[in-house]
């Protein structure tokens, strides 16, 4: 009997993608992604991406002004992430690695639109599926972009790849004795406030029970290592 592949959807920050800069793309830390996600691939793993656009703009941000509508500064934002989903096909590529860009809205001259049944069958063929321009609304986040993909896909979990190594019960930059949660629930995190996801990315995984790793992408071998243990030394909501 054929045992089930693992299917995982992984979400990046944008800022993640600037490295030191602050801003734009790191080619350095694109090929490190890119090769942390090879890992996943080549051990049978089937992976969708999000990425976030804040290494360009954030529509919160654009809109703060008063000049820019927030509408028109989400979809500036969805614009940008499928500038760094393009990025990260071509970084994929590179290391030959076959991969599709699927935007949730329609650019035929440089990626897919998003359609479910054509996802899956990527995926089923081994391909990373990076889903970008977010749910292609306005006022929904990436983080609900990413776990509405998860959701949809059916994939075993979300992984919310950040520079720390779970969830704390403080900033662990900026306090010595943070401590680190292993396990808490979809529940907790909403009623503590623990901004995992945004609140709509939460409850929209509570409801469909599925689980939200938060790792450190910026150790060698953790995203597979977190996959294959379901968890590992991360932190999970569930």
């Amino acid at each position: 009997m054929e045992t089930k592949k693992r299917r995982v959807l992984v979400k990046f920050s944008g800022e993640a993608l600037a490295g030191e800069n602050g801003f734009g793309i790191d080619s350095s830390i694109l090929g490190y992604i890119a090769s942390e996600i090879k890992t996943l691939s080549e051990s049978g793993i089937e992976v969708g991406i999000v990425i976030g656009g804040g290494n360009i703009i954030r529509g919160v941000s654009a809109s703060a002004g008063g000049i820019i509508r927030r509408t028109s500064g989400d979809y500036m934002g969805m614009l940008a992430t499928v500038i760094n989903a393009v990025a990260m096909q071509e970084a994929l590529e590179h290391i030959g690695i076959d991969v599709r860009v699927q935007s949730a809205i329609e650019i035929k001259e440089i990626c897919e639109s998003y359609i479910y049944r054509k996802a899956i069958r990527h995926l089923e063929k081994g391909r990373i599926v990076i889903f970008g321009a977010g749910t292609g609304n306005p006022f929904f986040t990436t983080d609900t972009a990413a776990t509405l993909r998860a959701v949809e896909i059916g994939a075993d979990m979300i992984v919310k790849a950040t520079k720390v190594d779970g969830v704390f019960d403080k900033d662990p930059h900026k306090f010595t004795d943070a401590k680190k949660l292993d396990v808490l629930s979809y529940d907790q995190a909403l009623k503590d406030n623990i901004k995992v996801m945004d609140d709509t990315a939460i409850a929209l995984a509570k409801d469909n029970k599925l689980p939200i790793v938060v790792c450190n992408m910026f150790k060698k071998g953790n995203l597979l290592e977190i996959i294959k243990n379901d968890g590992g030394i991360c932190s999970v909501v569930k």
